[in-house]
């Protein structure tokens, strides 16, 4: 119940331990279109370029940058927690000028804010985390792709801990290239990166196509730098995941069976389904929290529905208490990352695990541990909380 990895559907691992087949075996590259037509689904968009990156979530980040980004660009990064920092760094090793705009840990930007640094800075790509686990903030975009089109920007997203949890429309706002994971509301394992991207996208990684030595095919190379990278190198995944196959590297059969029905279970839920299932199950888990007194951290109204950042209550050691909520319990929470570690534990309510069964179990071994630890707490205050919730979310 932490903020990722979760617990996987069962599903999930069913289909992952399928038995593995030839990358140009017909089954292999039929699983593939049918996953890249489901992802469609899953980003909200028609987007003929919707596949796979094999590796964690962070592979799909550093694909997408150094698939887009030309040494010397600009690109400006919104920073509202750990993440934003991390796409800051990818973007300088490879290369460009990375300008950045912050906010304190536990808010979010506003749109005006952003289109006066996009005017400022003039940025060939801005790209920004929507759901950065680190504070547990949710950043609006419904305002920023039309912000950057009209300044002649790309808009990247990383939507690795918010994809299927909470509201995205990849074509209706306008959001150029889109990557994530699997491990968080995707209700899978960490291992592949599903990626989608614009026609405007696509034409700026093609400008930088290029085709290794030993399987050209004759075809001309974009005009635009060498992407720096062979294996996140964009141009050439397509190619691979595309009516030519041209060979790249040996598709992850057992991750892309995995990835497959991932989609394929939020397809069937359908996208506002599960976006609301996690949104009730969310708001039970935070009724539950406030309920045993404990303070929630961060502008609220900008919260992910499926992780919840909580004070740790002072004079306790929050990671003991973690840690026997583990070794006790067998429950998983987290605490955070630099200004917040140790400050707040983050507990998370998705993919498999927004359900509640797991709301109430979370809630009922967290009050028994707090009261080990010597904080005052209602008996059944956070479970009581939770029920009533639910009772009139019903």
């Amino acid at each position: 119940m932490g903020p990722g990895p979760i617990n996987a559907d069962p599903r999930v691992t069913r289909a992952m331990s399928a038995a593995l087949v030839g990358q140009y075996d017909p089954w292999m590259t039929d699983s593939m279109n049918q996953t890249m037509s489901l992802y469609r689904e899953v980003f909200r968009t028609a987007n003929e370029w919707t596949f796979l990156v094999d590796g964690t979530s962070r592979a799909g980040i550093e694909a997408a940058l150094v698939s887009l980004v030309e040494p010397g660009e600009t690109v400006l990064v919104p920073v509202f927690g750990r993440f934003g920092l991390l796409l800051k760094e990818i973007g300088e090793r490879i290369g460009a000028r990375v300008v950045t705009v912050e906010v304190e840990w536990g808010q979010v930007f506003d749109a005006a804010r952003l289109e006066d640094a996009i005017r400022a800075e003039k940025p060939a790509v801005v790209a920004v985390v929507q759901g950065d686990t680190s504070t547990t903030m949710n950043q609006p975009l419904e305002e920023l792709g039309a912000i950057c089109d009209r300044h002649g920007a790309l808009l990247y997203v990383d939507v690795t801990a918010s994809l299927g949890g909470n509201r995205l429309e990849t074509d209706a706002w306008g959001l150029d290239a889109v990557t994530a994971g699997l491990q968080k509301c995707l209700a899978g394992p960490s291992g592949s990166a599903p990626i989608t991207l614009s026609e405007a996208a696509v034409a700026k990684i093609r400008s930088r196509r290029h085709v290794e030595a030993g399987i050209a095919d004759g075809s001309s190379a974009g005009p635009g730098p060498v992407i720096r990278s062979n294996y996140f190198d964009l141009a050439q995944i397509m190619d691979y995941w595309g009516p030519q196959r041209l060979n790249h590297h040996t598709e992850a059969t057992t991750m892309l069976y995995g990835a497959r029905e991932c989609a394929r279970l939020l397809v069937e839920e359908g996208m506002d389904a599960a976006v609301a299932r996690h949104a009730l199950h969310g708001q039970a888990m935070a009724a539950g929290l406030r309920a045993m007194g404990l303070e929630l951290f961060g502008d609220q109204q900008h919260r992910m529905n499926n992780v919840i950042a909580v004070k740790i209550p002072d004079g306790i050691d929050g990671d003991a208490v973690r840690s026997g909520l583990l070794s006790d319990y067998g429950v998983e929470i987290g605490t955070s990352f630099g200004p917040l570690h140790g400050v707040v534990w983050r507990i998370g309510v998705m993919g498999y695990n927004a359900r509640r069964e797991a709301v109430l179990t979370t809630l009922s071994v967290l009050e028994s541990a707090l009261r080990t630890a010597g904080v005052p707490v209602v008996s059944g205050g956070g479970t009581g909380a939770a029920l009533e919730f639910y009772q009139e979310a019903a």
